[in-house]
Parts: structure tokens; sequence; C-alpha cells
């Protein structure tokens, strides 16, 4: 089985994503652990890349992330594409009190990176995972939306979660 949940910044997919790997007892593959590096400097394309094919190289995985770059990477061998589609002030309010608590907690994001989160970056920079949520959603959206209709991706199978409930339902059925 191979999944990819998709969904916009602080739409909860590696929430989602940890809990279907967990409930199929097959790894999670977090692609920021893959991209970032220290100072929250990205991974060259060409070694993110190398990275991810050697990531997704397993005969099962629930992979976590966007990085709509490596679609091509990313869907070759995909079962499932889990598209975490909560509404806007849902997700805006999940991405906020995310990053609040972060900031306090001062966790390491990514081990070895020390990165973490603060409050002003996440609400006074350009680089805000807030700002970034509300910059992408529609955007996102409406990508996903086409996605799910392209030809070229007719031989993968979409599942749209746009509440919680839905969330839960999806866990049960893969049990």
């Amino acid at each position: 089985m191979k999944i990819n949940v998709i969904g916009t910044s602080g739409s909860g997919k590696s929430t989602l994503a940890r809990r279907i790997a967990s409930q199929l007892n097959i790894p999670y593959i977090e692609m920021d652990l893959l991209y970032w590096r220290p100072n929250w400097q990205g991974t060259p394309k060409e070694e993110f890349y190398a990275r991810l094919t050697q990531a997704l190289s397993q005969p099962d995985w629930v992979l976590d992330g966007n990085y709509d770059r490596s679609r091509d990477i990313k869907w070759r061998d995909v079962d499932i594409v889990v598209w975490v589609d909560y509404g806007f002030w849902h997700t805006l309010r999940q991405v906020t009190l995310r990053a609040i608590a972060r900031a306090q907690s001062q966790q390491e994001l990514w081990p070895e990176t020390g990165n973490r989160e603060s409050l002003r970056r996440a609400f006074l920079s350009r680089d805000s995972i807030i700002f970034w949520m509300l910059k992408t959603w529609r955007r996102n959206r409406q990508r996903y939306g086409e996605y799910m209709v392209d030809p070229r991706y007719q031989h993968l199978r979409f599942v749209r979660i746009s509440t919680p409930q839905q969330a839960d339902e999806f866990l049960a059925t893969l049990s």
C-alpha cells in the first residue's frame, strides 16, 4: 500500500498520515524531513529528489506532503492520494494554534536542523506558515480538484477528506 496525504499547510495532513501509517503498520515518510536543512535552508532539487526516491523505494509507505514539483516521483507508484480539504477557517485555526504551540514549546521541527517556530516567524515574517497557508489554500484547492479529474491520474484512487469525521470513517475502512 502506497499512500500520499496532501493538503494545505495546517490542514492536518501530517496527523492523518501518521494515523494511517500506524493503523496499517507501514512506514511514515515526512517530506519536510527530507527537504529542510539547518537554518531553514531547503535541500537542492536533485538531492531532494534522490532522497525522496530512496525513501519511496520501500514496498509500502504513507507519504506526508505536497511539494508539487515532485508529483511525478511521488505518484509514480502511489495507490491512493488522500486530500485533506478542510474548510478555510478550520485550516486557519489549526495552523495558527499549531504555530503558537510550537513557538511556545520551542520543539525542534526536524532532527539536527535546529529549525524551530517562533512567534515572530509565525506572525511577522514573510516566511510565516500562517501567511503561506493564506497564500496557498485557494490555489491548492483548485489544483487538487483538477488532479482528481485529470486523465493522467485516472489510475489513482483519490479520497477527499472534508471533515474530521470523514477522516475517522476513512481510517475505519482501512482496518
